[in-house]
């Protein structure tokens, strides 16, 4: 699974984040918003490209990256049985702090 490898990378997470919410945007746009240089942002979205996370395409001297939700979804998918795993697991510990304020109400130390 390429993309969690790059996804491990907070800049590449923001470059993620900016395009989830801004959709297409030019590579300078990008980069103005980080405080590395530009190559290092060609080199972000690169790993990006090349793990399937962002496409680029040419009009005219600009190149304009957009987010490809699909190897977001198959994390999400590979994620599914941890998040089950974790919500019966919170599921148990709110029960557990319930038992303990009704316990506190009602006086019982039990």
């Amino acid at each position: 699974m390429e993309a969690l490898a790059a996804l491990a990378d907070p800049v590449r997470r923001e470059l993620v984040g900016l395009l989830a919410r801004r959709g297409e945007l030019a590579a300078g746009e990008l980069a103005a918003r980080f405080p590395v240089s530009r190559p290092a942002i060609s080199r972000h979205l690169r790993v990006l490209r090349e793990a399937g996370l962002v496409t680029a395409r040419a009009e005219g001297k600009r190149r304009l990256y957009a987010l490809d939700p699909a190897p977001l979804r198959e994390i999400d998918d590979w994620l599914e049985p941890y998040r089950d795993l974790w919500a019966r697991r919170l599921d148990a510990l709110d029960t557990e702090i319930a038992r303990g304020r009704r316990a506190r109400r009602t006086g019982d130390d039990a």
